[in-house]
């Protein structure tokens, strides 16, 4: 009988899984079904859980996720990983993927998610631009970036834990606002509750 397996992820121990286990047990998916990765970049093909989940598919099963990020930031990745479900023939389905619910098990979800794979790894490129941008404007205008007394914006914690949570890796993030690892671990630990559980809502 055809299973739903699911799969959650979060790259930073401090967030929690909850919404996405929620929405993907509401979806279908059985308690003993569904695989998490917490503390898990994005940015690698092969996680635990994820292996152990796809380890657990078989011919009819689907593989289910709430949104593209969760499986990883790179394109190919993705597609392949879509490519090695159909060749056995499992399908993977993201319930929250341009504005639907898409399975790739159909000509159109396949499509769907081949585009939308490719705009999400585009988004991920903009967002560093953008603060590698604002990080080299700084410079030339003088201001300092590092320091004991150098402050990060809440806002800047939250768009860098984004980033990781989209697999971006910590150091190359933490390079980019002039921060080192070990503060920017430490200043996600600081965010408000509420404000941390809101990053894994996409």
């Amino acid at each position: 009988m055809a299973k739903l397996i699911g799969y959650a992820r979060v790259s930073t121990r401090q967030q929690d899984t909850d919404r996405q286990e929620i929405d993907l047990m509401a979806a279908g998916v059985r308690r003993d079904d569904l695989y998490v990765d917490r503390g898990a970049s994005g940015a690698r093909a092969s996680r635990p859980s994820l292996d152990q989940a796809l380890h657990a598919l078989h011919e009819g099963d689907t593989l289910l996720i709430t949104t593209l990020d969760r499986l990883g930031r790179s394109t190919q990745n993705m597609l392949n990983l879509a490519d090695d479900l159909n060749a056995r023939g499992a399908s993977l389905r993201v319930l929250n993927l341009g504005g639907g619910d898409v399975d790739t098990s159909t000509p159109m979800g396949s499509m769907v998610f081949t585009v939308m794979a490719a705009l999400a790894q585009m988004e991920l490129q903009i967002k560093r631009e953008r603060i590698t941008d604002s990080v080299t404007k700084r410079r030339a205008a003088g201001k300092d970036l590092g320091g004991r007394r150098q402050a990060f914006t809440t806002s800047q914690i939250v768009n860098a834990a984004r980033l990781l949570d989209a697999g971006e890796p910590a150091t190359q993030v933490a390079k980019d606002l002039g921060m080192s690892r070990a503060t920017l671990y430490r200043r996600l630990r600081q965010l408000p509750q509420k404000q941390d559980a809101s990053l894994d809502i996409k």
